[in-house]
């Protein structure tokens, strides 16, 4: 039975991932660290995923499922995080995986670390059948900024993030609906995004610091077909989180704004690459590199890759790129052997 007050809330948005939600809450419930509710938010699903979270709740009793309108991923998560009993929130996508340590790793950090308001470890890299990439993030993970969230969000994604219930309190805010008052923590107008805005506004309006943890434990799901593949609509929410941002940190977005604008379309190149958007991927590297040059000193080899990976993309063949990135993708070595089934 779990607790009244457990250590985690474990807040999984649902919205028709039948085909990976069995093994996501198995990745969860094969934690070592036991101490933890699960609550799956059904956004409005349509398929099979509710019932297959209900056979789950029957057999295990920290699982618990409300069902609300749907509000994608940041009203998802902000329905989860409004009956969340734990202390700590850690948030983790219904197509995503934990290995078996993570919440533990996570635990120690936070409990040796009061003043770290967010917990997050790098992430390795899974594809839609969840084939390893041979990829792993390899973000900063210590003295970090609100300059550095802005520009290169080392969280990454939203499953790898652990938060303390108390940074949250202090970035609440109320927004008006037909049925009253309802408190949110994410932004809902924004169906992307979400992720670096929140930890933006932590970084920028509140004392709580961020820091990783040095292993790899979340395994994240690059989905050609999700919310994150198309890449013009990704930029464009990326641009309306910069200017809300401007609105209550202008400074941050003086000091950083083009850096970060750099950092994102070289980011953006890669997907698009990945893609199979050749001709975008190439224009987006060569962008990045105009609109901020130092880049190109910052991380050399990172740009260069970038550059000469989206220039393969723009003109090899679509069968020929696809060959390489095989053959890339398996001579890379793995940043940690995987100990759950994706």
């Amino acid at each position: 039975m779990p607790t009244s007050h457990p250590a985690f809330s474990v807040v999984i948005p649902l919205y028709n991932t039948e085909r990976y939600i069995a093994r996501t809450l198995d990745s969860v419930l094969a934690q070592t660290f036991a101490d933890f509710e699960v609550v799956v938010v059904n956004d409005a699903s349509t398929d099979s995923g509710p019932s297959i979270v209900e056979r789950y709740a029957k057999q295990d009793s920290r699982i618990r499922m409300i069902t609300q309108a749907n509000r994608g991923l940041a009203g998802a998560r902000n329905g989860g995080i409004r009956v969340a009993r734990g202390r700590y929130i850690a948030l983790i996508d219904a197509d995503d995986l934990w290995l078996t340590d993570k919440l533990a790793l996570h635990f120690a950090h936070l409990e040796a670390n009061p003043h770290v308001g967010v917990s997050f470890d790098p992430s390795l890299f899974i594809d839609e059948h969840g084939t390893p990439l041979g990829l792993a993030q390899s973000p900063k993970l210590r003295d970090i900024d609100a300059d550095h969230i802005f520009c290169r969000n080392p969280v990454g994604n939203g499953s790898a993030a652990v938060m303390r219930r108390a940074a949250l309190d202090d970035i609440e805010f109320l927004i008006d609906t037909p049925e009253g008052h309802r408190s949110c923590w994410f932004d809902e107008s924004f169906r992307q995004s979400e992720d670096i805005e929140l930890w933006t506004r932590i970084a920028a309006t509140t004392h709580w610091k961020f820091q990783g943890i040095p292993h790899p434990l979340t395994l994240y799901r690059v989905n050609t077909t999700g919310l994150s593949a198309d890449v013009k609509k990704q930029l464009a929410s990326w641009e309306r989180f910069r200017d809300k941002l401007a609105g209550y940190a202008p400074e941050l977005v003086k000091r950083s704004g083009r850096r970060s604008q750099a950092y994102q379309f070289r980011y953006l190149a890669r997907r698009a690459a990945m893609n199979g958007q050749g001709r975008e991927a190439f224009l987006l590297a060569l962008r990045s590199s105009l609109t901020y040059p130092r880049i190109v000193v910052e991380e050399p080899r990172r740009t260069i890759e970038s550059l000469g990976f989206s220039l393969l993309a723009a003109v090899l063949p679509r069968a020929g790129f696809e060959a390489l990135k095989k053959l890339v993708f398996s001579a890379t070595p793995q940043a940690r052997p995987l100990t759950v089934k994706a």
